[in-house]
C-alpha cells in the first residue's frame, strides 16, 4: 500500500473499472426489492456547477447506501435539453442549438463520470432527440382525442427580447427572468392541457405523499387553491347579460360598494369604445405584468366605466370600475368589491374615495376601518334580515336565498388554471398539430410522427427558424393542404415524464413498456431544488395520472419520497443595456476593486475590458446568472471524493451551502487521515488477530462500543433521517478515537480491523473511490459497491461497567466505574468508599444517600 493518498490516480483507475464492468447497469429482478433513486436532470447549456454537484452527490449517496442494503437500485441520468438556455447560448456563440447542446452533453457527461456518480448510462436520454419527443407528441395527440387538449386565444406574459411566453413565476418584478426585459401582455392563440380536470385528485393525493416535505405539499395546495363559495349574478343596467362574480364571502354581500372588472372584460372594452381616456388607461394596464401573487402589493389603479350593476338583494345601483388588480384569467374577470372586508378592495376604495361599508363585526373587538380592512370573520351588522348571524350562518342563509331566486349558485373554485404549453421559440419539441384549410385543427397522424425539429439551422436573432421557413410548415392532411403548428412545447412537458422513460429508455415500440415501468415506478427517492416545488412537481404528478389513465402505469403518484436540497451560493455580476437586456458575467472573470467598511463588494470590473459591472449579490449558482464554478477545477486540485465529502458535510441537505475552499481542504485532510490509519493497520496486519471479544479490557470495550454506536447512528442518519452531515461527523469522531487506539495485542488488532471495515463501508456512499481501494487493501475480494452495510452488534452496545458521578451536598466530588448490573447498595457503598469523597464526608454525619440508577449518587452530609 502506497504511503500517500493520491486521489487522481485512485479515482481514474476505479472509474475505468466501473465503466468496463458496467457496474451500475441494472435490469428488472422481480424477486428482489427495487429502489429507484432519481435526481432532477440538468439543462446542458454549459458546464456543471456546484449546485449540480450537490444535487447529484446527494442522489448518489442515497443510491449507493440503498444498494448496500441489498436492493436492486436504478439511478439513471439524462438531459433536459430543450429550451431557452440552450437557444440563447447558441445565439451568443453563433452556432446551432443542436450542435451546442450535444457538445455540452458530451462535456457534462464526462464531468459527471469524473465525480464517480453511479449512473446506469445505458438508459441515458436527451429530450431533444426525436426518439424521446416522438412519444411526447404521440401522447399529446391521444390527449387531444380524449378532449383534454384545446386551443384558445389567451393573454400571456410576453418577453419582447426573448420573444416568448413566460409563466407567471418566470416574471420577476415585471421583467423576464432570463432577459430582464420589461414584460408585456399579449393575446395570442395557445394550446392548453386540461390540468383543471385533475384538480381534485391532485389536491387529495397530496395526502398520500408522506415522504414529501410539508412545505412543498402546502405550496402545491395553495397553488391548486380549492375554495368553496357562491357565484352571484349582478344585473347590469341597460344590459341583457348579468355581471357574474365568484366570492368566498357571501356573508359580506351587503358591504359591496363597487364592482371591479379586468381590462380585458367585455364591459371594459365596451366602455372604452366610447371613452378614449378609458381606452388609453386600459391599454396601459393591459401591458403591465400582473401575476396574482403581486396583486396585494401593487399600486391600485382604476377608472369608472360609466356602467352600473344592481345589488341582487337591496336593488342599490353599484358603479362598475376597471381595476388593475382584477385578472381576466382568474374567475370571471370581475369581482364584487367589499372594501370594508378585503384589503385590496379597501386600498382601491381609499385611493378613489369610494364608500367603505362595514358589515362584519370582528370577534376580536374594535377595529379602525380607516386604517385597514376587517378581514377576519365575526357577526353580521347592517345586513338586512341577515343581521346578527355569524359569518358562517350568513354564508349559508344568503347562499340559500340567492339559489332560491336563481341568481346565485354554490360553487367550488380552483386557483389552478389549465396548462398553456405553447412556446414561440425554436428549440423545443414541435407541437404535433395541423392547421387545416378551413381554419380548424387536427392532430398529426401517428404514422407521421415524430414531427422532427430541423437541427441544421442558422439562428437569426430570436426568430424561430421554423416560423421563418414556410416550406417547413407545408404538409397535407387526408390529401388536402395543411400547415404544421410552428409553436413548440413548453419544456416542462419533457421534464414531466422523463422519470418514466428511464424505466424503458431502450423500448422503441411505445412510450413506455408497462412491465418495465411498473417494476421501477414510482420513484422511491426524488431529489432536486425547492424552486421546482410547484410547476415541475405539479406537472409531473399530473402527467403521471395521465399515463395511468392511458394504461401505461398502475400507480397514482410518480415520487414516493422527495428531498429538496438547499442552494449553493456564489457571487453574481451583471450589466444591463439600453433595451433592458441583462448580461451576467462569471465571478471568475471579474475583479473586485473596492469593498466598503464592512467588507462588502462596492465596486467590481470585468477583467476583459476593465469596465464596471453591477454586483448582484451572493445568489444561487446557476447558468442563468453565469455564476457557476466549474467543479473540474476542484476535482483536479483535491479529487472527486473530497468534493463529494465537503458537499455532504458542510451543511444539512435542505440548508444553504456557501462554497468554501478552506472547507474543502479540511475534507481532504480527513481522507488522508483515513488513508493513514489503514496504512498503519496494514503494517501490523500480518500479526496475530483474535476475535474473541468475551473478555475485553474496559478500554477495548469502550472503543468497540463506540464503533457500534457509530454504525447505529450513521445507519439512521443515512437512511431514515437523511442527515448526511451528522453521519459524517460521527465517522470523524470515531476516527479520532481509532487514531489513539493501541495495536499491541491480537484483540486490539481485531477490534481495529472490525472498526476499519465499518468506517470504510460507511464512507463508501460518500467517497466511493477511496473506499473501494481501502476495501481491497483490507483484504476483501468483493466490490464494495455491492458489499453489505455494516451491522450493529447489539451486545457491543451493552456496557459491562458504567460511569457513576458522585456528589456531596450537590457538588461533584468523584466518579467511579461500577458493574452495569450492580445493585443500589453496592453502588452507594463504593461511592462512600471513594478516596476523594472521603475527604468531604469525614467527621460528618451522612443524612441521606440518593441514587439515580446508572448516573448519579448524591450524598447529603453535615
Amino acid at each position: 500500500m502506497q504511503d500517500n493518498y493520491d486521489p487522481a490516480q485512485i479515482e481514474t483507475a476505479v472509474q475505468q473499472r466501473w465503466e468496463r464492468d458496467k457496474v451500475f447497469e441494472v435490469s428488472e429482478q422481480p424477486d428482489k426489492e427495487k429502489f429507484y433513486c432519481l435526481s432532477m436532470f440538468p439543462y446542458p447549456s454549459g458546464k456543471l456547477h456546484m449546485g449540480h454537484v450537490r444535487n447529484y452527490t446527494l442522489g448518489d449517496v442515497v443510491a449507493r447506501h440503498q444498494r448496500m442494503q441489498g436492493k436492486n437500485v436504478l439511478q439513471p441520468m439524462g438531459w433536459d435539453a430543450f429550451g431557452l438556455p440552450a437557444e440563447n447560448a447558441a445565439i451568443q456563440n453563433e452556432t446551432a442549438p443542436a450542435k451546442w447542446t450535444y457538445q455540452n452533453i458530451d462535456y457534462m457527461r464526462n464531468q459527471l463520470k469524473s465525480l464517480g456518480f453511479g449512473y446506469d448510462w445505458s438508459r441515458e436520454i436527451a429530450t431533444c432527440r426525436p426518439d424521446y419527443y416522438r412519444w411526447e407528441q404521440w401522447f399529446f395527440t391521444k390527449l387531444y382525442e380524449k378532449g383534454l387538449v384545446y386551443k384558445k386565444n389567451a393573454t400571456v406574459n410576453w418577453d419582447p427580447v426573448d420573444q416568448t411566453v413566460l409563466a407567471n413565476e418566470q416574471v420577476i418584478d415585471g421583467r423576464g427572468w432570463r432577459s430582464g426585459a420589461k414584460v408585456e401582455q399579449k393575446e395570442i392563440p395557445q394550446w392548453f392541457i386540461k390540468i383543471t380536470a385533475y384538480a381534485d385528485e391532485l389536491l387529495q393525493d397530496l395526502d398520500q405523499l408522506d415522504g414529501w416535505p410539508e412545505q412543498v405539499k402546502t405550496m402545491q395546495r395553495n397553488w391548486i387553491g380549492r375554495s368553496e363559495g357562491v357565484e352571484i349574478d349582478f344585473s347590469v343596467v341597460d344590459h341583457e347579460q348579468p355581471l357574474t362574480v365568484y366570492t368566498t364571502r357571501p356573508d359580506t354581500l351587503y358591504g359591496v360598494t363597487y364592482m371591479a372588472v379586468a381590462a380585458q372584460h367585455p364591459l371594459a372594452q365596451e366602455a372604452a369604445a366610447a371613452n378614449p381616456e378609458l381606452a388609453s388607461f386600459i391599454d396601459s394596464i393591459k401591458n403591465s405584468k400582473m401575476a396574482e401573487a403581486e396583486l396585494a402589493t401593487i399600486e391600485k389603479k382604476g377608472m369608472p366605466t360609466g356602467f352600473f350593476a344592481t345589488h341582487p338583494l337591496t336593488g342599490e345601483a353599484i358603479p362598475i370600475w376597471v381595476a388593475n388588480f382584477v385578472l381576466m384569467d382568474y374567475g370571471s374577470g370581475a369581482v364584487m368589491a367589499v372594501p370594508a372586508h378585503d384589503q385590496r378592495d379597501w386600498e382601491f376604495a381609499t385611493a378613489y374615495e369610494l364608500p367603505i361599508k362595514p358589515v362584519i363585526e370582528p370577534a376580536t373587538g374594535e377595529h379602525d376601518i380607516k386604517l385597514a380592512a376587517i378581514t377576519e370573520k365575526g357577526t353580521t351588522i347592517d345586513s338586512g334580515p341577515y343581521t346578527g348571524l355569524s359569518s358562517e350562518e350568513a354564508f349559508e342563509a344568503i347562499a340559500k336565498t340567492l339559489a332560491e331566486q336563481t341568481i346565485g349558485r354554490r360553487q367550488v373554485n380552483y386557483r389552478l388554471r389549465d396548462w398553456g404549453v405553447s412556446r414561440q421559440r425554436y428549440w423545443g419539441a414541435p407541437i404535433p398539430m395541423l392547421k387545416l384549410a378551413d381554419g380548424s385543427s387536427a392532430p398529426v397522424p401517428e404514422d407521421q410522427l415524430p414531427v422532427r425539429l430541423p437541427e441544421d439551422v442558422v439562428m437569426s436573432g430570436t426568430q424561430s427558424p421554423i416560423k421563418a421557413d414556410p416550406e417547413w410548415r407545408k404538409t397535407t392532411y387526408k390529401g388536402e393542404p395543411a400547415e404544421h403548428e410552428t409553436d413548440t412545447f413548453d419544456t416542462f412537458m419533457e421534464s414531466s415524464w422523463y422519470y418514466a422513460r428511464y424505466c424503458s429508455a431502450n423500448f422503441h415500440e411505445g412510450m413506455l413498456d408497462p412491465k418495465q415501468a411498473n417494476y421501477w415506478l414510482p420513484v422511491d427517492q426524488y431529489i432536486g431544488g425547492i424552486e421546482h416545488a410547484i410547476l415541475h412537481l405539479l406537472y409531473a404528478r399530473f402527467f403521471h395520472k395521465l399515463l395511468r389513465d392511458t394504461g401505461l402505469v398502475n400507480s397514482d403518484e410518480p415520487f414516493k419520497r422527495l428531498l429538496t436540497q438547499g442552494m449553493v451560493l456564489a457571487d453574481s455580476y451583471f450589466r444591463e443595456d439600453a433595451t433592458g437586456k441583462i448580461t451576467w458575467y462569471s465571478p471568475l472573470d471579474v475583479d473586485i476593486v473596492e469593498r466598503d467598511t464592512k467588507g462588502r463588494i462596492a465596486k467590481a470590473v470585468l477583467r476583459s475590458d476593465g469596465k464596471e459591472v453591477t454586483y448582484g449579490g451572493m445568489t444561487k449558482m446557476s447558468k442563468s446568472k453565469n455564476n457557476g464554478i466549474d467543479p473540474q477545477l476542484m476535482i483536479d486540485k483535491y479529487g472527486a471524493d473530497t468534493v463529494r465529502l465537503f458537499m455532504m458535510f458542510a451543511a444539512p441537505p435542505e440548508a444553504t451551502l456557501e462554497w468554501s475552499d478552506s472547507g474543502v481542504e479540511g475534507a481532504q485532510r480527513f481522507l488522508r487521515r483515513v488513508w493513514r490509519l489503514v496504512a498503519d493497520y496494514k503494517a501490523v496486519a500480518e500479526q496475530e488477530h483474535s476475535s474473541d471479544f468475551s473478555d475485553l479490557t474496559s478500554t477495548q470495550e469502550d472503543l468497540r462500543r463506540e464503533v457500534h454506536r457509530t454504525i447505529e447512528k450513521v445507519s439512521d442518519d443515512m437512511g431514515r433521517r437523511q442527515n448526511f452531515n451528522t453521519a459524517i461527523a460521527a465517522i470523524m469522531e470515531v476516527l479520532n478515537k481509532l487514531q489513539k487506539a493501541e495495536l499491541t495485542t491480537a484483540v486490539d488488532r481485531s477490534i481495529m480491523r472490525e472498526a476499519l471495515d465499518a468506517v470504510v463501508l460507511m464512507l463508501a456512499p460518500v467517497t466511493p473511490h477511496l473506499s473501494e481501494v481501502l476495501w481491497q487493501q483490507l483484504g476483501h475480494q468483493d466490490d464494495i459497491t455491492f458489499a453489505s452495510w455494516p451491522e450493529v452488534d447489539t451486545s457491543a452496545l451493552v456496557a459491562s461497567t458504567i460511569l457513576v458521578v458522585i456528589q456531596v451536598n450537590g457538588k461533584v466530588r468523584g466518579k467511579i466505574n461500577v458493574a452495569a448490573d450492580a445493585d443500589q447498595a453496592s453502588v452507594i457503598a463504593a461511592a462512600v468508599a471513594d478516596e476523594n469523597v472521603q475527604r468531604f464526608i469525614a467527621d460528618k454525619t451522612i443524612r441521606k444517600q440518593i441514587y439515580v440508577p446508572g448516573k448519579l449518587v448524591n450524598i447529603v452530609a453535615n
